[in-house]
């Protein structure tokens, strides 16, 4: 009994240390989570004055708005996934979907080139038939973003001029309220026509008009550079905020039944308990009757 006792303090003790860890992770994923919103709260702002900078370059210069051009067979999806575990369906969902697009007829994978950011998703992409041509770390804290974003960038711009790719399209979830994600698809290249467009015939919303003096040219590449890396960015932090929640909530519902199996454990041991106390005093008892009745037989 003793033996038993002592194996059972081990694994009450085992489940308190991983009970620790796990509200640590919780603790760890729900202050990502908040970081991760401020960065995308931080963009709004930065988003709004570069479409205003090409509004005001497109007010003057309406032929900058380029051509629709045929996109062609080549294209390219940039997925984002994670590389650490723990966070529930959050890759198979997103490889789920990419692998949604390949129902259509005109689409065929073959002609489709991955980007993917996050080992984990490029593992279940390659099982899954599809060619990784680029593989990225999600980084661990926003700070890394900006130089991850840096290096797709740089990706991206070599595969359009050596692979002849046109069309990119960023694939990764985004929070939705209250605290769940859903994979969602945007088209980064080429930029929406129609969107410029747009821009173009919006109203300004005061009278005084911005002037620029540098060339319109250089101006506008440089606005469509920003805009590349605002949606890059934003693409990085909703999938790390979204990663994030589906790791809370794996951690909310492991912390549940680790509490459930304390419980368990907690009862077991002290009936463990009870029941060894029980057997020494019936020891004792036997002992002290057995002691008496010879004390007896010897008067």
């Amino acid at each position: 009994m003793t033996q038993a006792l002592e194996s059972m303090r081990r694994r009450i003790e085992s489940a308190e240390d991983l009970y620790a860890v796990v509200r640590v992770m919780k603790t760890h994923a729900a202050a990502s989570i908040r970081q991760c919103e401020r960065a995308v709260e931080s963009l709004v702002e930065y988003n709004r004055t570069i479409e205003a900078g090409l509004q005001i370059v497109l007010r003057s210069r309406p032929d900058a708005i380029p051509a629709q051009s045929p996109v062609g067979p080549t294209w390219a999806n940039i997925v984002f996934g994670s590389d650490q575990g723990m966070c529930g369906s959050f890759n198979e969902q997103v490889v789920s979907f990419v692998l949604e697009q390949f129902d259509d007829p005109t689409r065929s994978r073959h002609d489709c080139s991955m980007l993917v950011v996050g080992s984990r998703v490029a593992g279940r992409l390659e099982d899954a038939g599809c060619a990784v041509d680029g593989r990225f770390a999600m980084p661990s804290t926003v700070s890394g973003i900006t130089a991850a974003v840096s290096d797709v960038l740089l990706k991206i711009e070599e595969m359009r001029s050596q692979d002849g790719a046109r069309q990119f399209l960023l694939v990764h979830h985004r929070p939705n309220a209250p605290a769940g994600s859903s994979p969602q698809k945007l088209q980064l290249l080429p930029i929406d026509r129609a969107w410029l467009a747009s821009l173009a015939m919006k109203n300004w919303e005061s009278r005084a008009l911005p002037m620029y003096t540098m060339d319109w040219r250089r101006l506008f590449s440089a606005l469509i550079r920003q805009y590349l890396f605002i949606a890059l960015y934003r693409a990085f932090a909703e999938s790390m905020a979204s990663e994030n929640a589906s790791r809370l909530a794996s951690m909310h519902a492991a912390e549940k039944n680790i509490r459930n199996h304390l419980s368990l454990l907690a009862v077991d041991y002290h009936e463990g308990r009870q029941q060894a106390i029980t057997e020494e005093l019936l020891d004792i008892v036997a002992g002290f009757e057995t002691l008496m009745s010879g004390e007896d037989r010897r008067e």
